[in-house]
């Protein structure tokens, strides 16, 4: 069944979601700035601060609400998530404060699926609770997200497994309790079975910095970014720290991918939401050539373009959300979501770009400014383009799944060959 109600009750909790986040999280971002900050559990200020929100999310029943009934969630569904997630876009502290932060919400689930009874003691129950932060650890300076390219290695001695290799972009590692690294274990195997997942304490011997990398947008991380540039430098851990079997790190990666990039996207909504509401404000309330900005036709053009987009992309992402339900429902066949997946991820950074660009473009010099939250958003742009792989990889995945299952012409003329046609109608 297709349906574009929300029931009553849980608009009541997405109501109290809003006007929460406007009035008590968008402030943190201005007095704990930076991308990096809602990670830093060392930092007994902004903790503080966070902790009675939590309490309030927790109160509510609001938090870790991506959680399923077999981790203590409330199993709300993809289709809720997106709902929620579209208001937590708006702020970075957001998804702190309601339990949900990128990586450590696929994290959980990794350790909920592979991890063993003491990693879930150690790390999967602080995780859930908001107490430490965890890294994803994947991509490598030679290769970016080509898993097929990786040369980090791991290999058994005795009853341990040694890793080895350098490791980008890790995501958060800085102020991690641990670190999930992808290492080639099986190097004869097939492209896709020649890696494996392993869960690595950050304070194991041998796991080095090489260096924080900032990105466009990090104006506020004065000592570095958060993004790790790692060397694992023969790390020691002990058999069991492998999560999954040989060689399925790929199929443990992609078992937290796909939320997480759909989880992006509903966010990326809200962004863009509110790159919108300043649009209009500042429309209704500025003065050019003896008018406001509203009434001139090229601002009226940008406002209706700007709506318009992210009208057409919130439905790809909410009908993405619903498949995903359906599927986990057992109501359609379980390949169907990823196209659509896919289409989010490539849709959600053009929208993003074009929609920002527009803000910044009608608030003029203030818009490039550092006084208004859009030239950090722009500094976003492209990062959202590449996390969870580039966007031409997606746009390659939904190519290949339309022309997989697409026709071929019956004959020499293509079927909608107009001669051929009037033949066969007479």
């Amino acid at each position: 069944m297709w349906s574009f109600d929300t029931d009553p009750a849980f608009q009541a909790q997405l109501d109290w979601m809003m006007n929460f986040v406007k009035t008590q999280v968008e402030p943190l971002d201005y007095r704990f700035p930076g991308h990096g900050a809602p990670y830093d559990v060392d930092n007994k200020e902004s903790r503080a601060a966070i902790k009675p929100l939590q309490e309030e999310v927790r109160k509510r029943g609001l938090w870790a609400c991506h959680l399923g009934p077999h981790l203590r969630g409330p199993g709300y569904g993809q289709v809720k998530l997106g709902l929620m997630n579209e208001i937590l876009g708006r702020a970075y502290w957001a998804p702190t404060v309601f339990g949900t932060a990128a990586p450590d919400t696929g994290n959980a689930e990794i350790l909920a699926m592979f991890g063993t009874d003491d990693q879930k003691a150690r790390y999967l129950q602080p995780l859930m609770e908001g107490d430490i932060v965890s890294c994803f650890s994947m991509t490598e300076p030679q290769a970016g997200a080509d898993p097929k390219e990786f040369v980090c290695q791991a290999w058994q001695e005795g009853n341990e497994w040694v890793i080895e290799g350098e490791k980008w972009f890790s995501s958060n590692a800085r102020y991690a309790e641990f670190l999930i690294v992808m290492a080639v274990t099986n190097p004869d195997n097939p492209p896709h079975g020649r890696m494996s997942m392993f869960v690595v304490p950050a304070k194991t011997p041998g796991v080095e910095f090489i260096r924080n990398v900032k990105v466009m947008g990090d104006d506020h991380a004065g000592d570095g970014g958060i993004h790790g540039y790692m060397r694992y430098n023969r790390v020691r851990v002990p058999l069991d720290a492998m999560l999954g079997a040989p060689g399925e790190g790929f199929k443990v990666a992609q078992a937290r991918l796909g939320g997480g990039r759909v989880h992006h996207a509903m966010r990326t909504v809200g962004k863009c939401q509110r790159a919108l509401d300043m649009m209009v404000e500042r429309a209704n309330s500025r003065r050019s050539h003896g008018k406001l900005l509203a009434e001139h036709q090229f601002v009226q053009g940008m406002i209706a373009d700007s709506a318009i987009e992210l009208e057409q992309f919130r439905l790809l992402v909410m009908k993405t959300a619903w498949a995903i339900d359906e599927v986990e429902a057992g109501r359609t066949p379980a390949a169907s979501p990823r196209t659509l997946i896919a289409m989010c991820k490539v849709q959600m950074a053009k929208v993003y770009h074009d929609i920002v660009q527009r803000a910044i473009q009608l608030h003029g010099s203030l818009g490039v400014t550092l006084e208004l939250p859009l030239a950090e958003w722009w500094g976003g742009v492209m990062s959202l383009a590449l996390a969870d792989g580039p966007t031409e990889v997606h746009k390659v995945q939904v190519a290949k799944s339309l022309l997989r299952n697409g026709p071929v012409a019956p004959g020499l003329f293509p079927s909608e060959h107009i001669p051929t046609r009037m033949e066969q109608a007479a």
